[in-house]
């Protein structure tokens, strides 16, 4: 397979243009095998009565190397990301081209430029430049999105300042399909793949954000400010999509603050406006909003609720009123189940979550999570005959448990369901649904560590 001796001979070429290794230089390599097998009858959107349940088995394999000096560090991952089946089992080559998931998931350099050995430990300014995760806070905003097997990245330049409890993080992006010898257009609807931002289908051309971020006694606080921009266009009559010059600019904006409250509760809440030009120009008015309460009964269990509002556009709006969270990990907010913000439409109302989520240590090596939502849309549905609908979108119960066996392997099996509305169904655009939904799924994930010099 070509791509495959490319990735793994850019691992070794990695490997071997390193520095020389010096008394205080370290080289680690890890990996990570992770498969999943997913038995689905409804997940995501519901099934219409006949449709038969899906069941598969994915795998992620990744190989990472990283190198750490004075004032430098260097990190190349590179993964493959399969169905197990889709490829001839006599076939050197992938059947379907298109389905190759061989590729580097990330690969960058930090360069501190500060000399560590001279200033206070706690001290840090650095530059960060390439393909990178991007995680802040709780991972609503930005996250690496890492239960998605082939997961998010980006390919980013940010700088990065600490000191005393205080982070500054500034960080910009400029993409390009491709090298160009005149102009900048740039089309964000990449071929084989919906990409973007939580199912928009749109990439961003450029991003830029400051994040700030603060230690506090029990807790923190912090505030984003995140602009990203989209390649204006025009559609003809006939649909035919042509790019222009200039872009339409979204601006989010908002703090965090996570504490603790005597010796029990924890408490989360955050809130974010959206201003600006959506993908496709149309003004941008939205906000969203979160509150969590979790009180730790004992060392083994612990207990809370939380309730989510994400603002929708109502029927006639000329503004779009939709809030967008963002490059963040919706798999962890909205439903295991993942029938809001992953990339499955549920139309342009908005939500509100009202749930319980509870923690249940059983061992040192067992934990069981279990969260029980109910979904309602942000604004009046209306039928096609102008009518009100119930706003109710429905109820799920997901019970995860997870179980380590070393610190290098673990298993985790889940079992979720969902209690379906016709509402729901009619933002999902699925006719005859089936009242009920299902998805259990197994998951194996090694992670060795092979050396560390």
């Amino acid at each position: 397979m070509k791509n495959t001796f490319y990735y793994f001979n850019l691992c070794i070429s990695a490997v071997c243009l390193l520095p020389p290794l010096q008394a205080f230089a370290q080289l680690t390599a890890t990996g990570q095998l992770r498969t999943r097998t997913e038995l689905l009858s409804g997940q995501g959107t519901p099934l219409s009565k006949g449709d038969q349940p899906a069941f598969f088995t994915s795998q992620r394999t990744r190989l990472n190397v990283g190198y750490k000096a004075y004032r430098t560090e260097l990190y190349v991952s590179v993964q493959d990301v399969r169905v197990w089946g889709q490829d001839a089992s006599t076939n050197n080559r992938i059947t379907n081209t298109p389905q190759n998931g061989l590729m580097l998931h990330e690969a960058w350099g930090e360069i501190s430029l500060l000399d560590t050995i001279k200033t206070k430990t706690d001290k840090e300014l650095s530059l960060k430049i390439g393909r990178q995760e991007m995680t802040y806070d709780d991972s609503r905003m930005l996250g690496n999105l890492d239960w998605l097997q082939q997961a998010r990245r980006h390919d980013a330049a940010l700088i990065k300042y600490r000191n005393a409890g205080f982070t500054l993080n500034a960080g910009a992006a400029y993409n390009q399909n491709r090298e160009l010898k005149s102009g900048t257009l740039y089309d964000g609807i990449p071929v084989g793949y919906g990409a973007g931002t939580n199912g928009i289908g749109t990439m961003y051309k450029s991003l830029q954000f400051l994040y700030l971020g603060k230690k506090l006694k029990g807790g923190s606080a912090s505030f984003l400010i995140f602009k990203d921009d989209f390649q204006k266009y025009t559609r003809s009559e006939t649909g035919v999509r042509t790019l222009q010059k200039g872009t339409w600019n979204r601006l989010t904006l908002g703090p965090y603050f996570q504490s603790k409250l005597g010796k029990s509760w924890n408490f989360t809440t955050s809130g974010y406006i959206q201003t600006g030009k959506d993908k496709d120009g149309v003004s941008l008015n939205a906000y969203m909003y979160s509150v969590k309460g979790l009180y730790q009964v004992n060392g083994l269990f612990s207990a809370g609720p939380g309730f989510d509002f994400t603002s929708g556009t109502r029927t006639k709006s000329t503004k779009n009123q939709t809030f967008d969270p963002l490059y963040g990990t919706p798999h962890k907010f909205w439903g295991q189940m993942d029938y809001f913000y992953v990339a499955n439409g549920f139309g342009q109302g908005g939500l509100s979550d009202l749930y319980v989520t509870s923690n249940t240590k059983v061992s040192d090596k067992l934990s069981i999570q279990t969260d029980l939502h109910h979904f309602s849309s942000a604004t009046p549905i209306r039928n096609a005959l102008d009518e009100d609908r119930s706003g109710n979108l429905g109820n799920e119960l997901d019970i995860i448990a997870t179980y380590n066996l070393t610190k290098a392997i673990s298993f985790q099996g889940g079992y979720c369901t969902y209690i379906t509305t016709n509402s729901l169904a009619q933002l999902k655009g699925i006719s005859n649904p089936q009242k009920m939904a299902n998805w259990a799924y197994l998951m194996i994930n090694i992670k060795p560590e092979f050396r560390k010099l």
